[in-house]
C-alpha cells in the first residue's frame, strides 16, 4: 500500500524540488565526517531524528511540503556508520560508540553549520532517545517537539533489558557497524536514558501508533501507558493517535505529520507571523486532503488484496516491495495466520532465516492447524 502513494507524490515532491534550496554536505566532526542534508530558509531550524537501521533520507517523502509552507530550514543527516557518514577512527572500544559520543557529534556537526541555537526537533523511533538527550543538555534552546511514535525510556524495564542483552548482534562488517553498535549499546543506552528527565518547559506533541506490531498483550498495554503517563506528566504535552497508522506514521499518513509539524513551527512565532503562515498552511492542508483521497481510492486493499500484491511483487522479483506490503498486512491484520505465513515465506527468500521463523512461528500460534507452517518451522529448526 505504502508504495502506490510513494509512487503517486514522488512526481508532485520532484514539482517542488526547484523551489527549495537543497545542500548535500560531509560535515568535519573531528578528523571524519558526517552527512547532512539542508534545505535552507529562515526561521527557528527543524531537525529530524531518524529511527534504528535508518538514515536520514527516511524523511525525504516530507520535507518538501514543511519547507513550501514554514520556508524554515529543515535538518536530517546520518548517525556515524549510517548512510554516507564516517564512524570515528579513533575510537576502538564497542563501547565507545554509545549514545554518548553519538551526541557529541551531533552537537558539533550542528555547531559548525551554524544550527546551535534555537530548534525544533523531530524524533521517530530510536531518534526519541536522541532527542530527549539534546533537549535536557539544551532546555532552553529546544523550542518544540513532534515525537512519532518515539522511544520513551520507561518501555524499557529491566526484564526487556535482559531479553535485549541475551540478543546477538548483526555480524560486525563494514556495512553493518552503525546498527551493530546501536545494538551492541542499547542496554547501556537505556541506562543513560533513565537518568534523565524530559524537560518540563519544552512543549511535546506525541504521535503514536494504535497498531501493535506484534508485542505481547501485556507489554503493549505498557507503551500506551508510559505515553499517557508522559503525556500527562505536564500541561504543554498533547497525544495525538494516528489511527489507521504503523510505526512509520509519516508514510502512512504524510498529511497529519506534516500539518502538526507546521502547527508546532507556527507556535514559535509571533502573532503577524502567524497570521502570514495561516493563509499558506490552509492551502496546504487542502492539497494534502485532496491527495489523501486519491491515495485512499487508489489503496483501498483487503487482507487478501494485499497479501496477492505481496505474492505479485515477488514475481516480478521485488522482493524488497513485497517484504514491506506483506509486513503491513500483518500490521493491519495482526489476527490473522496467514498474514504471517506469507510474510515468513518472503522473509526466507530475503535469506532472514530468524526472523522467517518468528513470522512462522505466530502464524502456527494463531492457527494450531497450519501444517505448513508446522512443516516449515521443522525444516528450518533443523538446518
Amino acid at each position: 500500500m505504502r508504495y502506490l502513494y510513494v509512487k503517486f507524490l514522488l512526481f508532485f515532491f520532484l514539482s517542488l524540488t526547484l523551489h527549495a534550496q537543497s545542500l548535500d554536505t560531509l560535515v568535519d566532526v573531528g578528523g571524519y565526517h558526517m552527512h547532512f542534508k539542508l534545505l535552507k530558509g529562515e526561521g527557528t531550524p527543524i531537525l529530524f531524528e531518524a529511527g534504528a537501521g535508518n538514515d536520514g533520507g527516511i524523511w525525504d517523502n516530507i520535507l518538501e511540503k514543511i519547507h513550501q509552507v514554514t520556508g524554515t530550514t529543515l535538518i536530517t543527516y546520518d548517525r556515524s556508520g549510517f548512510g554516507t557518514s564516517e564512524l570515528n577512527p579513533n575510537l576502538k572500544n564497542d563501547s565507545d560508540f554509545g549514545i554518548a559520543n553519538g551526541m557529541k557529534e551531533l552537537e558539533t556537526g550542528l555547531s559548525k553549520l551554524g544550527f546551535d541555537k534555537e530548534i525544533i526537533l523531530v524524533p521517530h523511533s530510536y531518534g526519541g532517545f536522541y532527542t530527549t538527550l539534546y533537549a535536557s543538555r539544551h532546555p532552553d534552546k529546544v523550542k518544540y517537539v513532534v515525537r512519532i511514535d518515539a522511544n520513551l525510556v520507561g518501555v524499557y524495564t529491566d526484564e526487556v533489558l535482559k531479553i535485549m542483552a541475551a540478543e546477538q548482534a548483526p555480524p560486525k562488517s563494514p556495512e553493518t557497524l552503525g546498527i551493530y553498535y546501536l545494538v551492541k549499546n542499547y542496554p547501556e543506552t537505556v541506562q543513560v536514558l533513565r537518568k534523565i528527565d524530559f524537560p518540563s518547559n519544552v512543549p511535546v506533541i506525541d504521535i503514536i501508533s494504535p497498531i501493535n506490531r506484534g508485542f505481547p498483550d501485556e507489554y503493549w498495554a505498557l507503551i500506551k501507558k508510559v505515553h499517557k503517563d508522559f503525556v500527562d506528566a505536564e500541561s504543554n504535552r498533547v497525544e495525538l493517535i494516528a489511527e489507521g497508522s504503523g510505526h512509520y506514521i509519516f508514510k502512512d499518513n504524510p498529511g497529519l505529520i506534516i500539518n502538526t509539524i507546521i502547527k508546532a513551527y507556527s507556535e514559535t512565532l509571533d502573532e503577524n507571523e502567524q497570521i502570514a503562515l495561516l493563509k499558506k498552511a490552509q492551502d496546504n492542508a487542502i492539497e494534502l486532503a485532496i491527495e489523501a483521497k486519491k491515495i485512499e481510492l487508489e489503496n483501498k486493499h483487503s487482507e487478501n488484496d494485499l497479501n496477492e500484491w505481496g505474492y505479485a511483487l515477488l514475481g516480478n522479483e521485488e522482493l524488497e516491495k513485497a517484504l514491506e506490503v506483506f509486513k503491513l498486512n500483518t500490521m493491519l491484520y495482526p489476527e490473522s495466520s496467514n498474514a504471517y505465513d506469507s510474510y515468513g515465506e518472503a522473509l526466507l527468500k530475503a535469506n532472514r532465516k530468524a526472523e522467517a521463523i518468528k513470522m512462522y512461528g505466530k502464524s502456527v500460534e494463531l492457527n494450531p492447524e497450519n501444517e505448513n507452517g508446522k512443516k516449515v518451522l521443522e525444516q528450518l529448526k533443523q538446518e
